[in-house]
């Protein structure tokens, strides 16, 4: 009887644990997804999606896979530099994370907007989806997006 009451206790100990270490994963994740849409606001979408992409990330753009961070830089070259004032605003509404706490995904609507050459306020919303990736030294980086 002595045992089981044993196992009990290291049960709800790890079921607490376990939780606590989830709920902590997932507030990392929102944390970067926040720091990653304040560099674009800062720096601009190239360089954020650049530091915030994994070396084996994935976009999903007009019905093309741009796959790995280096096509990722020469997808970002080839863009159109017409359009002037781009801004990208997005915010979660839903994050969760793997058990083992090495991958997570977030979701939600996003604003993306530009002048164009001729001086057209042109606008798009839509819903985000991003993967993310724990790296090996802690770090946050997306897998898809």
């Amino acid at each position: 009887m002595k045992n089981l009451y044993t196992i009990i206790i290291i049960f709800i100990f790890y079921s607490c644990t376990m939780q606590n270490n989830i709920e902590k994963w997932k507030e990392e994740i929102k944390e970067t997804e926040h720091d990653f849409a304040l560099m674009v606001q800062k720096e601009g979408v190239e360089k954020a999606f650049l530091a915030f992409a994994d070396e084996k990330a994935v976009l999903s753009r007009n019905n093309n896979l741009v796959i790995g961070k280096n096509n990722l830089k020469e997808f970002f070259k080839n863009q159109s530099s017409t359009n002037k004032n781009v801004q990208l605003t997005w915010k979660p509404d839903f994050v969760d994370v793997s058990k083992s706490g090495d991958l997570g995904y977030t979701y939600g609507k996003y604003l993306y907007s530009y002048t164009d050459s001729s001086s057209k306020l042109i606008e798009s919303t839509g819903i985000f989806h991003t993967v993310w990736k724990k790296q090996e030294n802690g770090t946050w980086k997306f897998v898809w997006d």
